[in-house]
């Protein structure tokens, strides 16, 4: 009688409005099929689910969050990220939805960079340039993990010495953990046998009313400065302060206030598609680097990050790409995506961050995105 009843409860939840965290799945980790690869692997899905009735859904293909979960102002639950409803999406799709991105998220100009005097070149993948690199298109070790901070799921990947043309052997750890408190954290570990260059991030594409444009999100960023690019959206090196420009979100701003100004950064990236110099710089622990609210649902999400900078991309180039979610075809700025990160194409640019990784020393990040409603 019971498991009925559960089942009827669980039922509700699906597909009445989303309401009531008392219907919520079971905290923990549930596996299940994602589909087969296209050498013949099984893909799998691990949707992490916690007391306060959020669940966040990973799959093991390209270390992917292919769905958040959460509730608003009065309680409906609603999936605030963009994606597709089957494995085939993620394989041929190119908007790294979702993805955990490297070796080296962003782009690295002219595909090519120098170590100890040693040019190596990567992919031309966007125009002239590199951009991302193939994590995104791998599938990865995963192991669900039970801990006291809640929730979670451990992935691991080797990317090989001279994958990509990138050197070294880089073993990548990547831990997903849902807390009770609404949180996403992710926690990026690397070492490597040879010195390299990584930038990892996650790529997911955040649209708070679950679907349209996102213009009328309110953004703030934590940030005095940013890095200005040149027509192959490669940054200049100059650290432009965002003061007098449609770059200051220091203060809560529409996305869309200042999108359509005829202002040469914005043309160039048709939009915002720029990394902010977060003025908290490098820290060992998370520090707030971004708010997005929407006003219509109440939803909130928070990026807290050791990362120095953060791309803000508002899905200028979508359209066009595979149907999403139950068939929703994704128009630009339809997203905003909040990109933890090193600077863009840091391993030209000395006087950025250094990217760089050396033997013996372990690369280390933490970046949390936590959600609330107002």
């Amino acid at each position: 009688m019971r498991i009925g009843i559960c089942v009827l409860l669980l039922m509700g939840l699906i597909i009445g409005d989303g309401r009531a965290a008392a219907q919520s799945p079971t905290p923990g980790v549930k596996t299940s099929v994602f589909g087969k690869t296209k050498d013949g692997r099984e893909a799998h899905l691990y949707t992490l689910s916690n007391k306060s009735g959020m669940q966040v859904v990973i799959s093991d293909f390209g270390g992917t969050v292919v769905s958040i979960k959460v509730p608003d102002r009065h309680g409906k639950i609603g999936d605030v990220v963009l994606g597709y409803d089957t494995l085939a999406g993620y394989q041929e799709g190119t908007a790294s939805f979702g993805a955990t991105v490297g070796r080296y998220a962003n782009r690295i100009g002219g595909a090519k960079f120098s170590l100890d005097g040693k040019e190596y070149a990567l992919e031309k993948n966007n125009g002239e340039n590199h951009l991302h690199g193939g994590f995104n298109k791998v599938l990865w070790d995963a192991q669900p993990v039970t801990g006291k901070a809640g929730p979670s799921l451990k992935i691991h990947y080797l990317s090989k010495d001279g994958e990509e043309n990138f050197p070294g052997n880089l073993s990548v750890t990547v831990v997903f953990t849902l807390t009770d408190a609404n949180e996403l954290k992710i926690d990026y570990t690397a070492t490597t046998d040879k010195k390299t260059v990584l930038n990892l991030t996650n790529h997911s594409y955040f649209n708070l009313k679950e679907s349209g444009t996102i213009l009328d999100h309110q953004l703030t960023l934590k940030a005095s400065r940013f890095t200005p690019v040149d027509a192959g959206m490669i940054p200049t090196g100059e650290l432009r302060p965002v003061v007098g420009t449609p770059f200051d979100f220091r203060q809560p701003t529409a996305i869309g206030a200042r999108i359509g100004q005829d202002d040469e950064q914005l043309k160039l990236g048709h939009g915002y598609d720029h990394n902010w110099v977060l003025d908290t710089g490098m820290k060992a622990e998370p520090s707030l680097a971004a708010i997005v609210y929407e006003p219509t649902t109440g939803r909130v999400v928070e990026a807290w990050t050791t990362e120095p900078g953060i791309q803000v991309y508002t899905g200028n180039f979508l359209g066009g790409t595979p149907p999403g979610k139950g068939g929703k075809i994704y128009e630009p700025r339809f997203a905003v995506c909040l990109e933890t990160q090193h600077f863009p194409d840091s391993p030209n640019h000395p006087d950025f961050p250094t990217t760089t990784l050396v033997p013996g020393k372990e690369f280390h990040s933490t970046t949390i995105y936590k959600f609330s409603v107002k």
